[in-house]
């Protein structure tokens, strides 16, 4: 006997509400300029990485940018904005932060 989840049946429309995005204020009055810049020529990631949980990371074509570990009680809000602001850092200073590979966070 196979275990595990079964999928379940969606109802796909095939486009999002756009209504529904201008619903939501926090959303859509969060700006996050070099988030949008970076994902003109790069990419960002938010997932969980086990055993470490939900992180945010970001790469251009040749480096990884920024990799962030998201804090307890932190918003996805907070966690794009820390994440935008870590982008910015490696593009004006050349500083890339690195929270998943941290002292902190290696067993």
């Amino acid at each position: 006997m196979v275990s595990g989840r079964k999928p379940t049946a969606r109802n796909r429309t095939g486009n999002v509400d756009k209504n529904a995005a201008g619903k939501n204020s926090a959303v859509t009055s969060l700006a996050l300029p070099n988030i949008a810049a970076l994902i003109a020529d790069g990419e960002i990631t938010v997932g969980v990485l086990r055993p470490i949980g939900c992180v945010a990371t970001a790469t251009d074509r040749h480096n990884c940018l920024a990799m962030l570990v998201r804090g307890r009680g932190e918003t996805l809000t907070q966690l794009l904005t820390r994440l935008d602001l870590a982008i910015a850092k490696a593009f004006t200073e050349d500083i890339f932060t690195d929270e998943i590979n941290s002292p902190s966070n290696t067993s």
